[in-house]
């Protein structure tokens, strides 16, 4: 029977954490999960944005029904000052999901999604 070391066996575990697909690092601020790092950056371009009045609000991930048992998930809505609303989707890959959800929010709602 082999014995690791405290240290040994810190080093396999830390091998072992299961990488995230695409490499997007889950960044945490103000107590959000964002599953990457361009996300949270641009959630304090949001934060920086409304501090300076240049829009009156954003929601995070707001769930849109597409079909029964069909969600969508955009990353941002915000609420411009002059009443209209943008839909935004922080990409880094855009998976053959995403482009059949994105063609059925689209036509659904009306509405264009932005991509960051």
């Amino acid at each position: 029977m082999e014995h690791w070391s405290i240290e040994e066996y810190k080093e396999y575990t830390d091998r072992t954490v299961k990488k995230s697909k695409y490499r997007a690092q889950k960044t945490s601020i103000d107590g959000h999960v964002f599953d990457s790092k361009k996300e949270a950056e641009y959630y304090c371009e949001l934060k920086n944005r409304l501090r300076a009045n240049d829009i009156s609000g954003f929601c995070l991930q707001p769930v849109f029904i597409l079909a029964d048992g069909l969600k969508y998930k955009p990353d941002f809505i915000i609420f411009n000052n002059d009443n209209t609303t943008e839909v935004i989707d922080v990409k880094g890959v855009k998976t053959k999901e995403y482009i059949a959800k994105k063609k059925m929010f689209e036509d659904k709602y009306n509405l264009k999604i932005v991509e960051i």
